[in-house]
């Protein structure tokens, strides 16, 4: 008879339920979040553990791998997918919650997430820093703004991040009341604002010195950061089978509802990365609206800003971006901007 574990997992603890082929539960216990007490819990168990499963969070990766290299076959398992299964219960516990990843691991009715390796959280990493610095520097520039107005001081609407402190930094010092209020947030800025710039300049040097970024980067409107971002968020381009399926993956394609009669197609699911989205739309509107070169995606996409709108065309062009990305990595082809005789 085989066995399987479900764990349901917090920050600081974990619920550990083992269940056999049947669905009995055999064993049950309330963990430490840590690699080597599930461990030595899983292996004093008295018969061997065929399947190790979890739902993805944030501590998936130190899970999955440290279990792993401790030769369980583990599973992570999509958290949408384990919470709809688990809304049927009435009392929702930990206790509960493993007992149901535990009969889901069971049945097989789970999507197996793909675990990134670390070069891809690296990367992740720098850029999630990075973002967050540029939104303080934005923040704090919009505080500062805010608090001038009550003094009658308006700043214009445009004022560059390089230009901000040599702008305001002589309206603060003029005014005893606003010099010691203001200046140490104006200081905070300057602060937040080199490290910004030094890490941003990482990030693009990181860019520059990848041979696959250096790829994508031929595409019109694709940045060294839209790179790094879809490179970091695919990770591994072979755990897709096909192409066409990148666009989905990352919520670019309409939701749809068909029941009998009713066949509604709405707006874009959204689902996966935001950040990867977000830039794919961010590198579409480029590629639309200020790149200057002409391309057969580009006059696709303008044909489609004609009939269906700027807004629908952007995100149209954004999920073949999408697809068109991973199919140059995939192939190790650079971009070509007209079409090639003999190919559709």
């Amino acid at each position: 008879m085989d066995y399987f574990a479900g764990l349901d997992v917090s920050l600081r603890s974990c619920a550990l339920c083992i269940v056999d082929t049947k669905g009995a539960i055999i064993f049950e216990r309330e963990l430490a979040c840590d690699v080597d007490e599930i461990t030595n819990c899983l292996k004093g168990f008295a018969h061997p553990v065929v399947r190790v499963g979890f739902e993805a969070g944030t501590m998936s990766q130190h899970l999955f791998y440290g279990l792993t290299n401790d030769g369980f076959d583990v599973v992570c398992m999509e958290a949408r997918q384990v919470s709809a299964a688990l809304s049927a219960m009435r009392n929702k516990t930990d206790k509960n919650d493993a007992r149901g990843i535990a009969q889901i691991l069971r049945t097989g009715w789970f999507s197996p997430v793909h675990m990134k390796s670390r070069e891809a959280h690296n990367i992740r990493a720098r850029l999630s820093c990075r973002k967050a610095l540029l939104n303080k520097t934005i923040d704090l520039a919009n505080e500062v703004r805010g608090l001038l107005k009550i003094f009658g001081l308006r700043l214009p609407k445009t004022v560059q991040h390089g230009s901000f402190d040599d702008l305001v930094r002589p309206l603060i010092e003029a005014d005893e009341v606003l010099c010691q209020a203001m200046l140490p947030l104006l200081d905070a800025r300057v602060a937040i604002y080199k490290n910004y710039l030094a890490l941003d300049r990482r990030v693009k040097r990181a860019a520059r010195n990848d041979i696959v970024c250096l790829r994508m980067m031929t595409v019109p409107g694709v940045g060294p950061i839209a790179a790094l971002t879809f490179k970091a968020a695919i990770d591994d381009p072979a755990r897709f089978k096909s192409s066409r399926t990148v666009g989905a993956h990352f919520g670019l394609t309409p939701r749809r509802y068909q029941s009998g009669e009713h066949d509604n197609s709405g707006r874009i699911s959204r689902a996966g990365d935001r950040d990867v989205r977000a830039t794919l739309y961010a590198a579409a509107n480029s590629l639309l609206m200020r790149t200057m070169a002409g391309s057969q995606i580009k006059s696709w996409g303008m044909r489609l800003m004609r009939t269906k709108g700027r807004r629908r065309a952007v995100v149209a062009v954004a999920r073949k971006l999408a697809v068109l990305l991973h199919r140059m990595w995939t192939d190790g082809t650079e971009f070509r901007s007209e079409k090639v005789e003999g190919l559709a």
